[in-house]
């Protein structure tokens, strides 16, 4: 790409992160220039300063963080020392930002095209009707379903992966110069994620966007990224153009997060048939809406104790939905959960203690899963008291063993909020609070689709170590290909609401292969610049336009 205009220059940027009277340094200096229509990848493990970089890069700290020194420059204007008018006309017009986590980020009381109209017409980009207009178009690109329609729904009434989406459409809306990408593919399966890349590719390249993209997955910013900088602990470790930087890395760290994912389980062989499984669902029909509109058809597959089960599909295939009926949060209109051989009552309302103990939840947003207003003793230490009657100093020691086991240190952790922890140690609290109950069986949501790779491959390690030492059965719910060789026993492939194929974790993964399965296989990013273009050469789609409407 031919070096074009300057649009944003960071110089000796250093930001601070207050804990109780202190302030300490957590970004440590840290320079980079972005030309316009040029994709910038920040990479690094969590906690090392990659999201805190890309708010500053917009002029903006987290509540309890302060830019110390440093210049912020985006098109010539001082974004450090700008006033609240100035920044107000960049923010979402010039400058847009897509948060990593998009069931925190909208408003649940307003409408998906609400929120998207809502910054065109307020910066005079459009008018209301032409807003909409284009939110359907770009809709239609990031391959939403039924996109006329799905932006008159509310943020509760499409998934994960669609709600990223929308939010990826609505930082384009007002075709911004620069837009602050963190971790946006996160909560996409893989087929998904491939549109929404080539989508974003696209834009840039249409509109001459600067990017700022920041994620933990080596081939996801391989396909993304002009050039690459490798961030530790606030520092910068090393920066080159892409090519350059994945096939030639100078530094030992970055040497290091080329070679993860080392991390692979041995399986188990399959139970005996005579053998009662921990779960087993039966026969489940699901739906939401008062039972109109239904999102599981006959779903069946047993859970045994001490093995994993790994259940992929795409956004939205009844993955996730499986779960709530276990867990009784979504009552199924047909079949049945048994757990170790009796039925459990469909409604969680109507279990008692025991049952709601032995069977634990660990969510894929662990923004909008922990209470924000409490302290990590606290939303650990509440199922400690709750199912074990743990009290006092006792259910402190065992909080902090428990965030020991999680690779936190107690002291300091214990004692923060979630706004003062990472996307990463946010998730691993979650993994902590399910732990404290006890239980016989974990549902994991996407429990590593947050960290980085080094971190995820440590929470495999410790998920891992805890089956072994605990009996557990896992229900492991993911769309990242890479976790389920690593871990998974067996393997349940959904597509919208059934159960396409399933079985061991060695016969899955090698061919013949159902359609679907393939397709997802085929789909898994590599460490290749070229990778993407060349898959999409392949399946024959040429331009974004094709891929919106073609099942990649």
């Amino acid at each position: 790409m031919s070096k074009q205009e300057l649009l944003l220059k960071v110089r000796g940027l250093k930001i601070e992160g207050r804990s109780d009277e202190n302030w300490n340094q957590i970004v440590n200096g840290v320079d980079l220039d972005l030309h316009k229509g040029e994709v910038l990848g920040l990479i690094g493990e969590s906690g090392a300063g990659k999201s805190t970089i890309g708010l500053a890069a917009m002029g903006f700290t987290r509540d309890g963080c302060r830019i110390s020194e440093g210049a912020v420059e985006f098109d010539g204007i001082d974004l450090v020392n700008a006033d609240a008018a100035t920044k107000r006309g960049l923010l979402g017009k010039r400058i847009a930002y897509v948060a990593q986590s998009a069931a925190a980020s909208f408003n649940p009381a307003h409408r998906l095209m609400e929120q998207h109209t809502e910054g065109p017409v307020q910066h005079n980009v459009f008018s209301a009707a032409e807003s909409e207009a284009d939110g359907i178009e770009l809709y239609r690109k990031l391959r939403l379903p039924d996109p006329e329609n799905i932006g008159f729904r509310y943020p509760h009434q499409v998934s994960g992966g669609q709600l990223q989406r929308a939010m990826t459409a609505m930082a384009m809306a007002c075709r911004p110069d620069l837009i602050i990408f963190d971790e946006p593919t996160t909560a996409l399966d893989v087929t998904t994620q491939i549109e929404v890349l080539a989508s974003i590719r696209d834009i840039v390249e249409q509109f001459n966007t600067a990017a700022i993209y920041i994620t933990h997955d080596l081939a996801v910013v391989a396909q993304m990224a002009d050039k690459i900088k490798v961030l530790l602990k606030g520092d910068q470790v090393e920066e080159a153009d892409t090519r350059t930087m994945l096939s030639n890395p100078q530094e030992e760290y970055t040497k290091s997060l080329w070679a993860v994912r080392s991390f692979t389980r041995e399986q188990k062989p399959m139970a005996p048939a005579s053998e009662t499984p921990v779960v087993s669902i039966k026969n489940v029909t699901a739906a939401y809406g008062g039972g109109t509109v239904k999102v599981l058809h006959d779903v069946s597959f047993d859970i045994h104790a001490g093995r994993t089960v790994a259940v992929v599909g795409e956004s939205g295939s009844g993955k996730s939905t499986t779960a709530r009926c276990i867990t009784g949060l979504l009552p199924p209109l047909e079949g049945s959960i048994e757990f170790d051989g009796v039925e459990l009552p469909a409604d969680y309302r109507d279990r008692d203690k025991s049952q709601l103990r032995q069977a634990q939840m660990i969510y894929q947003m662990a923004d909008t899963a922990l209470n924000p207003r409490k302290t990590i003793g606290e939303i650990i230490g509440r199922p400690v008291e709750f199912y074990l009657g743990l009290t006092g100093t006792t259910k402190r020691k065992r909080v902090e063993e428990l965030l020991d086991v999680l690779e936190l240190e107690p002291n300091q952790y214990i004692d923060r909020l979630p706004s003062e922890l990472s996307g990463g140690q946010k998730q691993r609290i979650g993994i902590g609070r399910a732990l404290a109950a006890e239980p016989k069986f974990i549902i994991c949501d996407e429990v590593t689709s947050a960290l980085d790779q080094l971190v995820a491959e440590g929470i495999l390690r410790t998920l891992a170590k805890l089956q072994d030492d605990l009996g557990l059965a896992y229900m492991f719910i993911t769309h990242d290909l890479a976790t389920v060789k690593s871990i998974a026993d067996e393997v349940v492939v959904m597509k919208e609401g059934r159960v396409v194929e399933a079985g061991p974790k060695d016969v899955m993964f090698k061919p013949p292969h159902h359609a679907y399965t393939d397709l997802l296989l085929s789909s898994v990013p590599e460490m290749d610049p070229d990778w993407l273009d060349q898959l999409l050469e392949e399946r024959g789609v040429n331009n974004i336009g094709d891929a919106a409407s073609s099942k990649i």
